[in-house]
């Protein structure tokens, strides 16, 4: 099994998009996924036509030790969620526990999911306590970077964020990054996608995620881009991330 945080401390960097169409094209491939979503305003379980936030899910597994069986649903072929729920915003305010209190994610799913190929962590854009606790819990991060300059430094913000936890870790995370919402005619993206070409070329996945209209469109139907435009350049773009992630070895 393979855990992966979808993380930047930016927002506006399409971390839910991802994680939703991420997730599909890897079920749709025959793979056993489970997507969790850590960020409080829960808009992962909308993203795939769940319109009525349940009110239980990861939070009662972290704050009351609830058995994540209780709280997933099946939302697609191999696909399962285990959304945000009412109280997910209460593990940042937390004080008790010291260190462990990032540990809480980790210490609910061991041993808990080991049929699933892949576990997404949809994380907030914060660097607090629920961003902590997925990097604890994962293997890998996913750290999704916009077309612009500001998301540039909220890539470099959040690198330095892992490097302080990964002498903490039981091994060091390994690292994608992948550049979304992309403007292959502005020079803008283009000097961005050079800069991290030059700067991270083991870890920049190959294939960038474009602005498109069709993407932006999907979540408001409750539909991945797979069932909304199966055959768009959006639905290729994620299709080849996926296979990426299935076959690269990223640093």
């Amino acid at each position: 099994m393979r855990r992966i945080a979808l993380i930047n401390q930016k927002g506006g960097v399409g971390k839910t998009t991802i994680t939703t169409n991420l997730g599909h094209a890897l079920a749709l491939v025959g793979h056993r996924v489970t997507v969790i979503d850590l960020d409080p305003q829960g808009q992962l379980a909308s993203s795939y036509g769940i319109f009525r936030a349940p009110s239980k899910g990861i939070d009662q597994v972290m704050l009351k030790s609830q058995d994540p069986a209780s709280v997933k649903q099946g939302i697609r072929d191999m696909l399962t969620l285990i959304p945000a729920g009412n109280r997910l915003q209460e593990i940042e305010y937390l004080h008790d526990g010291g260190a462990s209190r990032a540990r809480l994610l980790k210490q609910a799913l061991d041993g808990v999911l080991d049929d699933q190929a892949f576990v997404l962590f949809d994380c907030p854009p914060s660097s607090g306590l629920l961003v902590a606790n997925a990097i604890f819990a994962a293997d890998e991060a996913l750290i999704p970077v916009s077309g612009d300059h500001m998301s540039l430094n909220g890539l470099a913000k959040m690198l330095i964020t892992i490097k302080k936890f990964e002498p903490y870790l039981d091994k060091p995370l390994r690292k994608w990054i992948a550049l979304n919402r992309y403007f292959p005619r502005r020079r803008l993206s283009m000097e961005v996608s050079e800069k991290l070409r030059k700067h991270f070329p083991d870890q920049l996945v190959n294939t960038p995620i474009r602005e498109a209209a069709v993407i932006a469109e999907c979540p408001g139907i409750g539909r991945t881009i797979f069932e909304y435009k199966p055959g768009s350049q959006s639905a290729k773009e994620f299709q080849t991330l996926a296979t990426e992630l299935l076959e690269g070895d990223p640093g």
